[in-house]
This record gives C-alpha cells, structure tokens and sequence, in this order.
C-alpha cells in the first residue's frame, strides 16, 4: 500500500510539472470580448440611471453584478476550452489558472468590503485600484498566456494609474472612468488571444 501511494504521489507531481509547463489555452476571445462590451453597457446604464453623482450602494452593486456575470461566462468558456485543448490535464491547468488569479481577485473584494466599511470617502479609488489588481492578476499568469498579453496587463496598470489620477480630481465616482478602462482593456485582451490561437492554427 505504501508503495501504491507513493507511486500515485509520483505521477501527481509529474501531472503538476507537465501543466506547469504547458501553455494555458482555456481563456477564449469570445468571453473576454462579451465582458469588455458589458462593461460599456453598464457604464452608459449607470450614467443615464444614476446620473453624475452615483450612490456608491447602487454604483458598486451594477459592477459587482456585472463582474459575476463576467466570471459566469469566462468560466464557462474555461472549463470548456480546457477540456477541448487540454484533456487528461485539464483539471491541473483550471486549477492553476485560478490559483495565479484568485489573489488579485480576493484582494479587490476584500478592498471594497474594508473601504465601504470602515472608509467610505476614499471608495472613489476603487475602480483604479480594481484596474491595477487586474493587471497584477494578467502578469501573475504570464508564463502560462501569450507573451503578447503583457500588453494587456501594460494597458490595466497604465489605465489605473490615470484613473486613479482623473479621479483624485472630483473624488467622485464616474462610470465611464470604470467602463472604459475595463472595456478597453478586455477588447484588447480578447483580440491578442484571438491573434494568438490564429498564429499557432497557421504554423499547425
């Protein structure tokens, strides 16, 4: 029996390096470009239902809405694109994929929770700071994506800083400074995936 379970703990460990090494081919165009086209539909809803100065509860409860519908269709796509491309290591990649990402991810809840709770003047920082978790998120998970998608994580940093920076001017919440970043951001990161599965289709 001891040998039973350390040869099973052997052939886990050399599934967990062979997924390590593997490129993740689970995030697809499609999903990503529907969220950066939800994100632009949100912010023009909540620029013409909320006005120029959102509630904070009403703002932050269209995102938040907005990005589970966001995860739902991602996921989907994840779960279906791994079995497709990735079969018997389907499930180590998923996992792996989740893993470099959930970080910024508890981060950015965590972040809202405290600032709603214990800050509520400085809630205007969020979508910034939303925007640079997610491009720590991207780089996180680089060596396992196309090289090209640093470049989407490039565009989140960049574009949170200037958030961030637009924002600290009103110190009010805008849903364009929000959806813009986002949509831009997504629409770009779908067309760099798009490219890359083109370019390995057209040297297979």
């Amino acid at each position: 029996m001891r040998d039973l379970d350390r040869a099973l703990a052997d052939i886990g460990a050399i599934r967990q390096q062979l997924a390590a090494g593997t490129a993740f081919q689970g995030y697809g165009p499609t999903a990503i470009a529907l969220t950066g086209g939800l994100a632009l539909a949100t912010a023009a809803a909540q620029k013409i239902w909320l006005g120029e100065a959102p509630d904070p509860l009403a703002f932050f409860a269209g995102w938040i809405g907005t990005a589970c519908v966001a995860v739902l269709a991602v996921g989907s796509e994840m779960l279906w694109r791994s079995r497709r491309h990735h079969s018997g290591l389907a499930d180590e990649l998923l996992y792996g994929a989740v893993e470099r990402f959930l970080p910024a991810g508890v981060a950015g809840a965590l972040l809202g929770v405290v600032l709603l709770r214990f800050a509520p003047d400085l809630l205007w920082t969020l979508p910034g700071l939303w925007q640079l978790l997610v491009s720590l998120g991207l780089f996180a998970s680089l060596n396992t994506l196309p090289a090209t998608v640093r470049w989407a994580a490039a565009w989140y940093f960049v574009a949170g800083l200037v958030t961030l920076a637009l924002a600290a001017e009103t110190r009010a919440l805008s849903p364009w400074l929000m959806g813009l970043p986002f949509a831009g951001g997504q629409l770009l990161l779908a067309a760099l995936l798009y490219r890359a599965e083109r370019g390995e289709a057209d040297h297979a």
